[in-house]
């Protein structure tokens, strides 16, 4: 049974009646609704348990969001982290210096993770009511609690402190939870990825893609573990992911995100998708105007910056950085995740944002940055951009790789030229990216070069933000001036447009509250049904 292909109905509230009026018709009101699964008559057999942990994976398709799971969801959280902007500024918004409590975005966030753990902690109250197979019970117990887990290590990361839920609440109940602290929660969190990873299979058969297995449920503890800066626990845990001998770098970058290879042995987890089924949209949202797109985000300036030349050194650094032609001799990731006016090429057609064309892309047709995500544009894909069936990954071994060479880095071990090779030059020695080895055993200098790695491989895939939070430099990267395409190369004498001294436009610039802003604020929906709940501070 395929996980993309089943449409599962659950309940979706975070509250759950659990009494009734007294007074009223006992019989009326046991009587099971026609138009909804009861609890009363559903956990029976094995194939109940199976639709209810389908339902626990259930996130939506098509236009659903925002989560921590959907294409469009991870995409926000990179914009907001500084990689770009979106047209409307709806991420953009979060990390401005203008977000509040009533801000949409941020209510959505939070009721989509309540919604995915209310439907795992109804899993977990009933599942021990069905008659099955233990051993393959004990592993779906395991995978709803990794989901569940999961869900908690981002609330905590983006809200802080959160009310710790652990099964279905009544609505008197629900109504007065109180915030648990964010060290408890991850706390919380930790015990449970620890515990269940041992109970789950290491690969899973055909028919079973997308279930959590041993890796995803390991990756997930390791990025926990590196928010904590628990250094050699994280290192551990991806240890043991290596060790496994069952994931391996896809040699080709650009083929990660395209129909039909689901990034081979690489991808860890994703979320499943299949066209006409259970579809997505992103192809709509990302593909310029030109294809028939809505070329809904724009990459900044700063990130380009970001990719290395050929030769391996930054383009500060290095002497084969053009400032006249800044776009060439650069790590081929440059070109397989951004667009580029009068460069790049899709599908045999050059995409254009320079002004003074009739390109509908022109970059001062709408909010733009003249730039465009070229990652996840599948030249395989003809189809309706609205209706795609590509997975979208949410762990990739790189991340296992260079998440391993950072804590080792971090905790202080020794760095030799041998587990250098073992990671982030794995990484980097695709076969259509190539980019020379990272030599350098210095810390600092390899703590440079493990996040610029981390930036540009991936990008747009929702980690940046995450990054920038647990690095402490999220003030730093977002209270400033962002700029987009490289306008002119006579700054001094160009009047057409704002640019910077080396000709870039003078596109956005955020204030992001340094000491507010690292947490997001506890939504006003929230707050205004339970008086026990606290905002965070300054908002």
């Amino acid at each position: 049974m395929k996980l993309k292909n089943i449409y599962i109905i659950t309940r979706s509230s975070i509250l759950l009646l659990a009494a009734i009026v007294t007074s009223c018709s006992k019989d009326f009101f046991e009587k099971y609704p026609l138009d909804a699964v009861s609890d009363n008559t559903f956990w029976n057999t094995e194939n109940d348990a199976l639709l209810a942990l389908m339902g626990c994976y259930n996130t939506g398709a098509f236009w659903k969001g925002e989560d921590f799971w959907t294409p469009r969801s991870l995409l926000y959280l990179d914009l907001m982290a500084g990689n770009g902007s979106e047209k409307e500024l709806i991420p953009d918004r979060v990390t401005d210096g203008t977000v509040n409590s009533a801000y949409g975005l941020i209510a959505s966030y939070w009721a989509n993770s309540y919604q995915k753990i209310t439907a795992c902690n109804n899993f977990l109250d009933h599942i021990d009511q069905v008659s099955m197979d233990e051993t393959e019970k004990e592993i779906m117990v395991s995978e709803v609690r990794t989901l569940r887990a999961y869900e908690y290590f981002n609330l905590a990361l983006y809200y802080g402190g959160v009310p710790l839920i652990t099964k279905v609440l009544t609505i008197e109940e629900a109504n007065n939870v109180e915030r648990a602290t964010k060290e408890e929660v991850w706390y919380f969190a930790e015990k449970e990825l620890s515990e269940s990873y041992p109970s789950l299979p290491i690969t899973r058969p055909a028919g079973q893609e997308g279930r959590i297995t041993a890796g995803a449920s390991l990756a997930i503890l390791g990025r926990l573990l590196m928010a904590e800066e628990k250094w050699d626990a994280a290192a551990d845990a991806y240890k043991t992911i290596i060790d496994a001998n069952v994931y391996t770098i896809n040699p080709e970058f650009l083929s990660l995100f395209q129909l039909g290879n689901g990034g081979g042995k690489e991808v860890i987890l994703s979320s499943q998708y299949k066209e006409d089924v259970y579809g997505h949209v992103m192809p709509q949202y990302l593909y310029p105007e030109t294809w028939g797109g809505w070329h809904q985000f724009s990459p900044y300036n700063e990130l380009v910056k970001t990719f290395e030349c050929i030769d391996g050194q930054t383009i500060e650094q290095s002497p084969l950085y053009e400032i006249h032609n800044p776009y060439e001799n650069r790590d081929p990731r440059l070109d397989y995740t951004v667009l580029i006016s009068d460069r790049s090429v899709f599908k045999g057609q050059t995409y254009i944002s320079r002004p003074g064309t009739s390109s509908p892309d022109r970059f001062n047709r709408y909010n733009w940055s003249g730039y465009a995500i070229r990652k996840f544009m599948d030249d395989s894909f003809d189809g309706n951009l609205m209706n795609y069936g590509a997975n979208w990954p949410l762990i990739r071994y790189a991340e296992v790789l260079l998440g391993y060479l950072e804590s080792k880095i971090e905790a202080g071990d020794v760095i030799d030229r041998s587990l250098l090779d073992q990671t982030i030059n794995k990484v980097r020695s695709r076969s259509d990216v190539n980019m020379p080895p990272v030599t350098t055993t210095e810390q600092a200098e390899l703590r440079a070069a493990i996040r610029r790695e981390r930036r540009v491989e991936f990008a747009f895939e929702g980690l940046r933000y995450f990054d920038i939070l647990r690095w402490g430099i999220a003030g730093k990267e977002l209270n400033r001036q962002f700029t987009g395409m490289k306008l002119t190369n006579e700054p001094a004498s160009y009047t057409d447009f704002d640019v910077d001294e080396d000709g870039y436009l003078i596109y956005q610039k955020r204030a992001f509250k340094s000491g507010v802003n690292e947490l997001w604020p506890i939504p006003l929906s929230e707050l205004q049904i339970n008086s026990r709940l606290r905002q965070n501070p300054g908002y």
